[in-house]
């Protein structure tokens, strides 16, 4: 069909050498998907959505009738529908397509659509917005068939500047980045789905995000309500699904006050550092809206819980009585270290951190006594044992951390769940880290024999480094070990970077040898996934490049080859939005943490050796910078190299996995 019409958009959708005369193809005018025919020497344009289930007409055929007649034939069900009126045969015009004008102008196809009317706004744009007002700067995520006008509202959004979305290889990836997010910056990101499979992708993440108080937004597809239950493709009950790992789950129904729905979600993720999670079923995401968004003023009150002064008198009186106090530092207390630290000085105290909370006092602080637990330094167990008061800041307890029970402990926790959590302290002291530690050293006073540890610590590490020193140079032919390797990355780490680390051999020599000097350090605490480093780095990236707090600090990821193996796609996500991550990978071949366990638990090693490529030509391959290490004097150059490389950069160090 051609037409002259003059109050058309004229708007080409492909060249005409593309589409041999007797076929069919999809092309795009605007948003608009169209089916464009060749035949008899004509051209014609329909709407390529074929009205039975939606078949995409574009991938069909051109049929001849019995009299001759061309015909359009749906690829799903066999539909078919005149090329130049659009109707079916027997004429129900009710069941045709719409028709669009052609031209061809000099060798190319040109569709005429009328002049595009404003967007009418919809209930995803509503609750899009509303998640924009709430602080959501970052959407991690897979664009599919039940998320589409969901997706669409987000795109409005990134448009004008407000929202970052990076579209991942895999949802579980999109999980972690997420968790990574909310682990760094306290705030959440979205991450986006389809229903079905692509929820539940994404649920180990979520898990991750949990169980580490993290907060996330979960935003996912289903399919049409009317389909609700009855076994429709890629239909779960998600709202079950999702029950034990969402704080919050809710649908979004077409009677829901849909920005009010928004906001408790983002308010539930940020107040109970939690998952919180949506559902979106296809038909309502595009439903016109007109109500306005809404954000968080009037609704966030202060986070802060004081200790009540009977406890801070117990806990002054405590502290004045020991000799030789010890300070425990949890990832709980991330946010208040500014006051921490003065507490830290003022007692004179040796300060390690729980695995989690590594990095959160540099390791060249004067009472900085290294990390404490399976994962940590002689120089802090040393300590403990010595200790007469064990004053622990948003520390769990964890077995990894490996507390003294026994000792006379003072802990310090915002919440009251986590106050003797498995087994009874001396005195469990309710409030945020930060007001206890400002709030405690009104009065206080420290034990007449109480010395200055600072000389003591420094003793301790020029041990613990002499000890590291003569490991640097151990070989036993089968690859590098882990001292030579974090002694380099310790020289060379920024400052100010923020560092993902994965599950296995690799995460417990990073920490015992890796010495921090400021250093945010992101890990999957509770949960221990593997796989978590590099989709977390892509999280800590995004916080780059949306908070001010975190912007120009680099990123590093570290992790084995069968962490990086779980989600090694995601490289090419990295390049795609050019994120400056550099990854530090220890290949030996194999799940060496579990060799290790096999062994210990007297099994014989079975089914953890790895078959690998060369992980550094893969990030090449990629379009990224791959560098391997096979010697130890090439370590220092490689990670230089790599962390000056703007884009995303790996490093593949073969180790051997004795050596840890």
């Amino acid at each position: 069909m051609n037409d002259t019409a003059t109050d058309l958009d004229w708007i080409k959708v492909a060249e005409a050498k593309q589409l041999p005369e007797g076929r069919v193809m999809t092309v795009t005018a605007r948003t608009s998907s169209i089916c464009l025919v060749h035949f008899d020497g004509q051209w014609a344009a329909m709407d390529n959505h074929c009205p039975h289930q939606g078949g995409p007409l574009g991938e069909g055929s051109i049929e001849k009738g019995v009299d001759g007649a061309c015909w359009i034939r749906c690829p799903w069900h066999g539909w078919d529908f005149d090329p130049v009126t659009g109707a079916p045969p027997g004429g129900h015009e009710d069941t045709g397509q719409a028709i669009f004008p052609v031209r061809v102008e000099d060798g190319d196809v040109l569709v005429g659509l009328a002049p595009e009317p404003p967007h009418q706004r919809t209930v995803t744009d509503v609750m899009a917005e509303t998640f924009s007002n709430w602080g959501i700067r970052a959407v991690f995520g897979m664009v599919g068939h039940s998320n589409l006008g969901l997706a669409d509202a987000i795109r409005r959004q990134t448009a004008d500047g407000k929202m970052r979305y990076i579209g991942v290889r895999h949802e579980g990836a999109a999980g972690f980045a997420a968790s990574g997010y909310g682990k760094l910056t306290g705030k959440p990101a979205a991450c986006l789905t389809i229903a079905g499979p692509g929820a539940t992708n994404l649920m180990t993440g979520m898990w991750d995000a949990k169980v580490d108080r993290a907060p996330v937004l979960a935003l996912t597809g289903q399919v049409q309500t009317q389909v609700f239950g009855p076994g429709a493709f890629q239909d779960i009950d998600l709202l079950a699904a999702f029950a034990p790992v969402a704080k919050f789950s809710q649908p979004v129904l077409t009677s829901s006050q849909h920005s009010e729905l928004a906001s408790l979600a983002c308010k539930s993720a940020i107040i109970e550092r939690d998952v919180a999670h949506l559902v979106f079923p296809d038909d309502v995401q595009t439903i016109p809206s007109d109500a306005p968004a809404k954000g968080p003023e009037g609704r966030m009150a202060l986070p802060v819980v004081i200790p009540a002064d009977s406890e801070l008198d117990r806990a002054r009186a405590m502290i004045a009585a020991a000799k030789r106090p010890f300070i425990v530092i949890g990832h709980g207390a991330v946010d208040s270290m500014d006051k921490v630290m003065p507490l830290i000085e003022a007692l004179k105290a040796p300060a390690v951190t729980t695995f989690k909370g590594k990095g959160l006092i540099p390791d060249d602080h004067p009472y900085a006594a290294g990390v404490l637990g399976r994962s940590g330094t002689p120089i802090a167990s040393w300590f403990m044992n010595e200790a007469d008061l064990v004053l622990t800041l948003g520390s769990s307890f964890a077995n990894h951390t490996g507390i003294e029970p026994g000792k006379t402990i003072i802990q310090v926790d915002f919440e009251q769940a986590q106050l003797g959590k498995f087994h009874p302290v001396t005195l469990p002291v309710w409030g945020e880290i930060g007001a206890f530690c400002d709030a405690v050293q009104t009065g206080l006073t420290r034990h007449a024999e109480a010395e200055d540890h600072a000389a003591g610590i420094a003793e301790r590490w020029a041990i613990w480094r002499e000890e590291k020193q003569s490991r640097v140079s151990d070989d036993a032919g089968k690859g590098l070990g882990s001292a030579v390797i974090f002694r380099h990355l310790s020289d060379l780490c920024p400052a100010n970077a923020v560092i993902a680390v994965d599950v296995g051999n690799n995460t417990y020599s990073f920490g015992r040898y890796f010495e921090t000097k400021g250093q945010r350090v992101l890990m999957s605490g509770y949960l221990g996934s593997i796989g978590f480093s590099f989709p977390a780095a892509m999280g800590a990236w995004a916080a780059t490049q949306e908070d001010p707090e975190y912007a120009g600090r680099p990123v590093i990821s570290i992790s084995g080859d069968g962490g990086f193996g779980q989600y090694a796609m995601e490289f090419t996500t990295a390049v795609k939005y050019r994120m400056n991550i550099t990854h530090i990978l220890l290949n030996n071949g194999q799940l060496g943490k579990i060799t290790k366990e096999q062994r210990a638990g007297h099994f014989a090693a079975w089914q953890t050796d790895l078959i690998n490529p060369s992980f550094a030509a893969f990030a090449r391959l990629c379009g990224g910078h791959g560098a391997k290490v096979t010697k130890a004097d090439q370590i220092p150059a490689a990670i230089a190299e790599a962390l000056a490389y703007d884009g995303p950069a790996l490093v593949e160090i073969m180790t051997d996995m004795e050596l840890v």
